[in-house]
């Protein structure tokens, strides 16, 4: 009898405390859930960037924040990581390296190196155009000038 007593009233405690956490959700503006996950997605990949060198695995989070939350308060850094992900891996660099005869159609358009250089010169170029002040756009013009020698 305890026993079912016991396991009741956890369950009941249980529940309310999820119903509890969904109305607290549900109670959150879009605005603050997008920018919530879009900072996830940045603590992530920053970790991947420093910590793993997987570079296909930032610009998947990267690419991922971006379509979602165009207007995330620190897209300067997603910029960033992007464009130094695509350059590190044109470059070779990095510990997930790049097989494009196993790779899909679509993959193989993606990590080809010449769509590799477009969108390193994309990004960083973005950053440096719509976040001038930023200290990534700073770190951002050295590479931008190795990858357009001609300026």
């Amino acid at each position: 009898m305890k026993k079912t007593i016991l396991v009741t009233s956890l369950l009941l405690l249980l529940f309310s405390l999820n119903v509890a956490a969904q109305d607290t959700e549900e109670q959150l503006p879009i605005g603050q859930l997008l920018e919530a996950d879009a900072k996830h997605n940045l603590d992530v990949a920053w970790q991947y960037f420093r910590l793993r060198k997987a570079y296909i695995a930032v610009l998947m989070r990267t690419e991922e924040t971006m379509a979602a939350h165009p207007a995330f308060t620190k897209m300067d850094e997603i910029l960033y990581l992007s464009g130094m992900s695509s350059y590190y891996l044109l470059n070779g660099k990095g510990k997930q390296k790049i097989d494009l005869e196993k790779m899909s159609e679509s993959d193989r358009e993606k990590f080809a190196p010449e769509r590799l250089k477009e969108d390193a010169l994309a990004y960083l170029a973005q950053l440096i155009d719509d976040y001038p002040d930023s200290k990534y756009a700073d770190k951002a013009k050295p590479v931008l000038k190795k990858l357009r020698p001609e300026e």
